[in-house]
């Protein structure tokens, strides 16, 4: 089968031909691939995806190389009859925007070798942005922003675009930017007086059609320097966005969009201080806690504490030197994990002592085990057992541990639990 003629290689403007259809295939869940002996659509490849639009008002959904039989035109339900002469028409936004963005890499990609003789070695057009990984060692956002800056010199020159198609002998006396990739007659893309390199793909007429390439964020991967980047009406509708959270965020502070950077930094830093003060309180109001659990237990025949305490929960004795205190607590809300730790912490500074602690909050129940160094017990093991009522779970070491589970109602029997097995063990 002849291969597909690809009107876009000649002339990426035209969106409207007609041609003969010369094969249809069913595929699945509906699908229907047609193949025409011309087209105009381009299919996905180079890192650019492929054109849609319509076939007799038909919509084509997407387009697919198919190597020497052709392109493939990937459409539902439309089962055109061979040899039928229909008409294309291909998207021009989105055709438009895929050339913006295509001319858009070939120049900066071009703009990092002229400065730092830096390649790029992939290039991927995204839903949104566009993506390349270049040979860049120690990058930093000013060397990116002088290639972006040059790039867009480029653009706004508006150097003519031309399309050349050599043989391989040909190009291989042509200063190409990168080699090709495939054998025999080479479609070249020439940005005048600029760039040289193969390409399948569409492109602009002139470098105007462009209108502008700005660099959204770059990053390290794979040893390679990424740097995304939007180019034309994606540029815009990328400062359109950028420019309204600017302003929104501004409106937070009641001050000018370009004050903003410097009000959110004071914001951070008061916040840093803040936290720092929360912790230093935290810390205080454990302290606190403790002290008050601790006293109001009294020590065992050989001097062993045991305090256990449910935080939100009912008062409930477990016997003596033991205690669960139902009294209000100095912290004024139920403690998290994090905080029942530092209470734990506070408590097993004293000798001899081991700390059951719990605390309920809506659907979730919290434990922390724990014990000063010269008192029994394997708090691993207590919680474990304790975890196993709650449905969840934990762990941790013989001397601290922590877990919890979902089943709330059963939070002050797994305490409960616990302080038994440990009046058994101490006398």
């Amino acid at each position: 089968m002849t291969s597909t003629e690809r009107l876009y290689y000649y002339d990426s403007h035209l969106i409207e031909f007609e041609a003969r259809v010369v094969d249809v295939t069913e595929r699945v869940s509906g699908w229907t691939a047609v193949v025409l002996d011309r087209t105009a659509f381009y299919p996905t490849g180079g890192g650019q995806p492929s054109d849609t639009g319509t076939l007799n008002g038909s919509r084509v959904l997407e387009c697919i190389d198919d190597g020497d039989r052709g392109v493939l035109h990937v459409m539902q339900g439309v089962a055109f009859a061979k040899d039928a002469i229909v008409s294309g028409r291909i998207d021009w936004s989105r055709r438009m925007d895929h050339m913006q963005q295509h001319t858009g890499q070939h120049i900066l990609s071009q703009a990092f070798v002229n400065l730092f003789n830096a390649p790029t070695k992939s290039f991927r057009v995204l839903e949104s942005s566009c993506e390349i990984d270049i040979e860049l060692g120690n990058p930093t956002t000013e060397i990116i922003e002088r290639a972006v800056e040059l790039a867009n010199n480029v653009v706004w020159e508006d150097r003519a675009i031309t399309i050349h198609n050599v043989s391989a002998a040909e190009a291989s006396a042509m200063p190409l930017r990168k080699e090709p990739s495939r054998a025999g007659e080479l479609r070249l893309i020439e940005i005048e007086g600029f760039d040289l390199t193969p390409c399948g793909g569409t492109h602009a007429y002139r470098t105007g059609e462009v209108g502008m390439i700005a660099m959204r964020s770059w990053e390290r991967a794979k040893g390679l320097t990424r740097v995304e980047f939007v180019a034309g009406i994606r540029a815009l509708a990328d400062y359109r966005k950028a420019n309204r959270s600017a302003r929104e965020v501004a409106a937070l502070f009641s001050c000018g969009r370009d004050d903003a950077p410097q009000h959110a930094g004071q914001l951070v830093e008061e916040n840093k201080e803040l936290r720092r003060q929360v912790r230093a309180l935290a810390e205080v109001t454990a302290q606190v806690e403790a002290e008050r659990l601790w006293s109001a237990v009294e020590p065992r025949t050989d001097g062993t504490r045991i305090v256990a305490h449910v935080f939100g929960g009912e008062a409930q004795g477990v016997g003596a030197g033991t205690q669960r205190i139902g009294a209000q607590s100095a912290s004024s809300s139920v403690p998290d994990a994090e905080f029942l730790k530092k209470i734990a912490h506070a408590l097993i500074a004293h000798p001899q002592t081991i700390t059951l602690l719990g605390s309920r909050e809506k659907d979730a129940a919290r434990l922390v085990f724990a014990r000063s160094a010269d008192a029994a017990g394997d708090m691993n093991a207590l919680m474990r057992d304790a975890c196993a009522l709650l449905d969840g779970r934990g762990g941790g070491k013989p001397d601290l541990a922590q877990g919890g589970g979902k089943n709330v109602l059963k939070l002050e029997e797994a305490i409960e639990r616990a302080a038994d097995s440990l009046a058994r063990l101490v006398p």
